[in-house]
């Protein structure tokens, strides 16, 4: 068996990221870092508390491989896309990155000026604490209203609306010298499977994806985009088997290197996602995402699968089955991005303003809070909005807090007590959102609705004596339709009561979908995009008349 040589051990570890546990630098991050030469180190919201200390993490990071011989420095990435998923934002504390609005709010706004003015807003703040690589942006199409892993992440339905964000997103990162990488190649909006849990099939062909999931990506190829991210879906129409794309040479080398003439560098989605792993393993997945034409392969959460994954490519390139000159190829496209991007060991050992940083977040501040402001819209198979009385007490309907996605959700213990049953909680956000509400009248019942919750005579009481009425969905679309059966209970007794109808609002709080399907939908309504903070304010200011509701749904039901 031929020996590696230090060399190329340490060209390598050049293509992988992968992620840590803590706020603080791990052991195990040290020993990828020092003795496996890892090139590349992705941040998650389990690693992240405060500017100050995101900073010193990864200055501690670049530290450490200046020291353990790196050529270059580590390319830092982290997936803010904005909206439900900003591994760098916390809008709780604000201790961290600026909250702001993600695809589908910012196109709802209709200006992708405003799109790339807030994406080098994010590119600041990310730059400022040395994070040079955003998994942004979203190039998916959500042409599937069932899909439980886009849904809002993406800018719309429409091929060319979609390119036109994304290619506005991309630039501006650029312009702040944060690498973007769209995804997830070819396409993940068709599907109604998550790729965290199971391999989605997308039964399109090759015309088809052309002429659809392919418009965003081509756009931003054309513009030499720094990087793209490959997904784990399978386009058995399109490359005759079931392989994943993400490992499959028919798209990553054939499609987008060959045909499309992508030049910049390939990295994998996640490959602990379950599309991957249940199949090949993330350590099999790496190997043969690196034999696709892959330039990165990422793994985020296991030790274990790190060392694996790297000692399997050893293997690989031992026997034959990897060719080092291939690497070194695409090493060359790797360290192009890092000379670009991360720049020299004096970039990214610098101090941190903290007191420019602090003036930027000020004004990023007041730049987001806008964009949420205009990004309310109303939905159009609904009753006119007319503004609630702030006068009386209200009621606030939330509904109990389920998992979405692990894209967007934290570890699903978060939502169980200690023998392990599903708490009937409101989350951080709906009791923010009641908290925006009590602001702003006498008082206020947060009721947390389930399925199958019947209404109690106290309960309907409240509602007729109520002013304001405001129910809250969150993806209630399909698996959800729960919640629009409980809207319906609510409406037929506040019919009843004085005002009527004309005192409640329906607020989708994440994809509109499930408020567009409801034909009949007797009360106004509007849609947020999403269920953070700062979108469920500027949801309230709407709702009592402290601003104009301007977005415009950017997607639609059916044909």
């Amino acid at each position: 068996m031929v020996v590696l040589t230090e060399e190329q051990k340490r060209e390598i570890g050049q293509h992988f990221v992968f992620g840590f546990h803590g706020q603080e630098i791990s052991e195990d991050i040290k020993t990828l870092i020092k003795d496996y030469h890892l090139g590349n180190v992705i941040l998650m919201k389990r690693n992240v508390q405060s500017v100050a200390q995101v900073h010193r993490l990864v200055h501690e990071l670049q530290s450490l491989a200046k020291e353990a011989g790196h050529n270059q420095p580590l390319m830092i990435g982290i997936d803010q896309e904005n909206g439900l998923v900003s591994a760098f934002s916390t809008a709780a504390t604000g201790e961290a990155g600026t909250q702001y609005p993600g695809a589908m709010a910012l196109a709802a706004i209709g200006s992708p000026e405003i799109a790339a003015k807030i994406s080098a807003a994010t590119g600041r703040e990310l730059r400022a604490v040395g994070i040079n690589w955003a998994y942004s942006p979203v190039g998916d199409i959500n042409t599937d209203p069932r899909n439980p892993v886009i849904g809002v992440r993406s800018f719309g339905d429409d091929p060319a609306t979609v390119a036109r964000y994304v290619k506005a997103v991309s630039a501006a990162l650029t312009s702040e010298k944060v690498a973007p990488s769209a995804k997830h190649f070819p396409g993940h909006g068709n599907t109604h499977v998550d790729s965290h849990l199971s391999l989605p099939r997308i039964l399109v062909d090759k015309a088809g994806l052309k002429a659809t999931e392919l418009v965003p990506f081509e756009a931003v190829v054309q513009d030499g985009i720094a990087s793209i991210m490959t997904g784990h879906m399978a386009l058995p129409l399109v490359t005759g088997d079931d392989t994943p794309c993400s490992l499959s040479r028919a798209i990553t080398t054939d499609l987008l290197r060959k045909e499309l003439g992508y030049s910049g560098v390939i990295v994998t989605d996640c490959l602990e996602m379950e599309a991957v792993a249940e199949t090949y393993g993330s350590e099999g997945g790496a190997v043969l995402s690196l034999q696709a034409g892959a330039d990165i392969a990422m793994i985020c959460h296991t030790y274990k699968r790190h060392v694996g994954a790297i000692e399997a490519t050893y293997a690989a390139v031992q026997d034959g089955g990897l060719a080092m000159a291939d690497l070194v190829a695409s090493g060359r496209r790797i360290a192009a991005m890092k000379q670009k991007f991360a720049g020299s060991w004096d970039d990214v050992l610098g101090p941190l303003n903290a007191s420019s940083v602090a003036q930027i977040k000020t004004e990023n501040q007041l730049l987001s809070s806008r964009a949420y402001l205009a990004s309310i819209s109303h939905i159009p198979n609904s009753r006119p909005f007319v503004r609630l009385s702030t006068s009386g007490p209200a009621v606030l309907f939330t509904p109990r807090m389920e998992r979405i996605n692990p894209a967007v959700d934290g570890s699903e213990d978060t939502l169980r007590d200690a023998a392990g049953r599903l708490r009937n909680t409101a989350g951080p956000s709906y009791l923010a959102f009641a908290n925006s509400i009590s602001r702003r009248v006498p008082a206020v019942e947060h009721i947390v609705y389930a399925a199958g919750d019947e209404l109690s005579t106290a309960v309907q009481e409240n509602l007729k004596a109520a002013t304001s009425v405001v129910f809250a969905t969150r993806n209630g679309f399909d698996k959800g339709s729960w919640q629009v059966e409980t809207l319906r209970k609510v409406i037929e007794v506040v019919k009843t009561g004085e005002g009527g109808v004309q005192k409640m609002v329906a607020v989708s709080t994440c994809a509109p979908y499930d408020l567009l399907a409801v034909s009949d939908l007797q009360v106004p309504a509007i849609a947020t995009y999403e269920f953070t903070i700062p979108a469920l304010e500027a949801a309230t200011a709407a709702i009592y008349g402290e601003a104009e509701i301007t977005g415009i749904i950017p997607v639609k039901m059916g044909p």
